[in-house]
C-alpha cells in the first residue's frame, strides 16, 4: 500500500513539474534578456576612461602653477657689464646689492662688449713624484705626438687656468672625453659655475684620480677637451695625446 501511495505521489509531481529539458530552455531565455539588457564591459571602461581624462584635464587647466611653468620665457635685453655697473650707481642700496651678486668686479676687465669672453691659457699636469709640466694653450707641438706621460698606478690631476672679461660667463662646463683604440674609455662632465671679469686668472683643478695599473693600460690616449657655457659659446675645443707607461721616461 505504501508502495503504490508513493507511486501515485511521484506521478503527481510528475504532472504539476515541468520537465528538466523545459526548465533549462527556461532559464536560458532568462540569461539572454538579461545579456541583452546589460552594456558591454568594454563599453563601461570607455566611458569610464573618458570621464577619468575630463577629470585629468580639468585639474591640469585650473592648475595655474603648472601653467605658469610651461610659459615661454623671454630674456630681456643684453647689456654690457660696464652698462649695469653705471646704472643706479648712486644708490648706494643698489650698488651694495650689486657687489653681493657680482662681487668686486675688476673694472679694467671689463669691456664695452656684451658678450663675455673666457680665454683658456695654459694646462698643468701634476703628476705625484715628478714636476708639474705646465703647457700653454694653444698647444705648439705635434698634433698627434704624445703630450706627457702618466705612470700606471700613479696619482695625478689637471689644473686650467683661465681669464674673463668684458662680461659675465654664467654656467662655465668643463667636458673631457678619453679614447684608447678607437674605443671611448671615459666621458665626464663638470660645472665650474659663473664668473665675473677680473684680471687675475681663475684655475680649475680636476679630481686627483689614479692611473690603472693592469699591462692592458699601458699606451696611447686620445684627449678631447671643451669648455662652454650656458649658452653653448665655445671657448676651448681641443685635441692632444698622451701615454701611460710601465716606468718614468727618463728626465732632460
Amino acid at each position: 500500500m505504501s508502495a503504490a501511495l508513493r507511486a501515485i505521489s511521484a506521478a503527481r509531481d510528475m504532472a504539476f513539474k515541468p520537465s528538466l529539458k523545459e526548465e533549462e530552455e527556461v532559464k536560458s531565455k532568462r540569461n539572454d534578456n538579461t545579456k541583452c539588457t546589460e552594456l558591454p564591459k568594454n563599453e563601461t571602461n570607455h566611458e569610464e576612461n573618458d570621464n577619468d581624462t575630463d577629470e585629468e584635464t580639468d585639474q591640469e587647466d585650473s592648475d595655474p602653477t603648472k601653467l605658469e611653468s610651461e610659459k615661454e620665457l623671454h630674456p630681456g635685453p643684453l647689456f654690457s657689464l660696464k652698462d649695469q655697473l653705471e646704472k643706479d650707481k648712486d644708490d648706494e642700496s643698489l650698488r651694495k646689492w650689486k657687489e653681493q651678486l657680482l662681487g668686486r668686479v675688476d673694472l679694467s676687465a671689463v669691456g664695452e662688449t656684451k658678450e663675455p669672453e673666457v680665454k683658456i691659457l695654459s694646462l698643468t699636469i701634476q703628476r705625484q713624484g715628478r714636476p708639474d709640466l705646465v703647457l700653454p694653450i694653444p698647444f705648439t707641438n705635434n698634433f698627434k705626438k704624445s703630450l706627457f706621460t702618466l705612470k700606471q698606478g700613479n696619482l695625478y690631476r689637471l689644473k686650467f687656468t683661465f681669464t674673463v672679461s668684458n662680461n659675465i660667463v654664467s654656467g662655465l662646463k668643463y667636458t673631457n672625453c678619453v679614447w684608447k683604440s678607437g674605443v671611448r674609455v671615459d666621458n665626464s662632465k663638470t660645472m665650474l659655475g659663473t664668473f665675473s671679469p677680473q684680471a687675475e686668472p681663475y684655475t680649475y683643478e680636476t679630481k686627483e684620480e689614479t692611473t690603472p695599473t693592469i699591462i692592458f693600460a699601458r699606451g696611447s690616449y686620445c684627449v678631447r677637451t671643451k669648455f662652454m657655457d650656458d649658452d653653448g659659446k665655445c671657448y676651448l675645443d681641443v685635441t692632444y695625446y698622451f701615454d701611460i707607461a710601465k716606468n718614468w721616461p727618463t728626465l732632460p
